[in-house]
This record gives C-alpha cells, structure tokens and sequence, in this order.
C-alpha cells in the first residue's frame, strides 16, 4: 500500500532549471555523472523515474577534459556500419582533437535510460568548445565539481 504523501510528480508541474559547469582540467567520468544525476533529476527530493523532470546543463571548454592513466593513448571510440568489416575505431587522444565534444556526450548518453525519455534527456545537454555559449537567457546557475 503506498504511503498517501508521497509526492509523485506529474509532467505538468515540470519546470527544468539550468546549469552551467566548467570542464577544464575535469575528469571525463566524474563530469559525466555529475551532468548525468542532473538530467534525470535525481538531485531533486521528489524525483521520479518515469517523468522527463531534470534540469538542462551547459559545458564549456570541453576540449580541456582530461582522462586518468594511460586513457589517453588506450581507450578507443568504436562504432559498426552493419556490414562485414565494417567496425571503426577510433583512439581518445583523435577524437579530443577532432571532436572533443563527442567525449563527453558518449559519456554522459551511455548513464542516460536507453528510451525515448533519456533522448529528450540528452537534448537538455548543450556542449561547448571555448567559453563561449548562447544560453544567457536561461539564468545559469554554476556548478563546481
């Protein structure tokens, strides 16, 4: 029998707030977490797992992120066409000079729920190269990790 004053929230009542976290010299994985639990809501005392209520976050200067050990030069990025010899791999240290926003994004989708609600998740996150970003309107707050 469910306690009557549990709160559970409806998608109506959802109003996402929005955050905005600095990458430079940050661990990918301790970044990633953080902007993960931030999306789903769970840093919100009446979350709950079926309704899209995070919140939005922005992260600038994704090409400073750093990994630990010897990451750098062992971890690899792979994806498959579908065709017979078609799987690509790609080193870290490639894509961070490629697209370093890539890093970040793989990340934080692979702590995400694999449905439709973890892709409107995902869209709340707005990754930046540079310090520069368009999202003044929605009144940042600053997160430090």
């Amino acid at each position: 029998m469910m306690n009557k004053s549990t709160k559970m929230k409806k998608k109506e009542e959802v109003a996402h707030e929005w955050y905005i976290m600095d990458a430079s010299d940050q661990v990918v994985g301790r970044i990633a977490t953080r902007v993960a639990a931030l999306l789903r809501g769970k840093h919100q005392t009446d979350f709950t797992p079926y309704v899209d209520a995070g919140a939005g976050v922005v992260i600038t200067n994704c090409e400073k992120v750093r990994v630990t050990g010897k990451k750098a030069e062992q971890k690899f990025y792979s994806h498959f066409s579908g065709y017979p010899g078609g799987l690509k791999q790609t080193r870290y240290d490639k894509v961070l000079q490629k697209n370093p926003r890539h890093i970040l994004r793989h990340a934080v989708k692979g702590m995400l729920p694999k449905n439709k609600i973890g892709a409107r998740m995902l869209k709340r996150l707005k990754l930046y190269v540079g310090d520069k970003h368009e999202h003044a309107a929605q009144k940042l707050q600053e997160i430090k990790i």
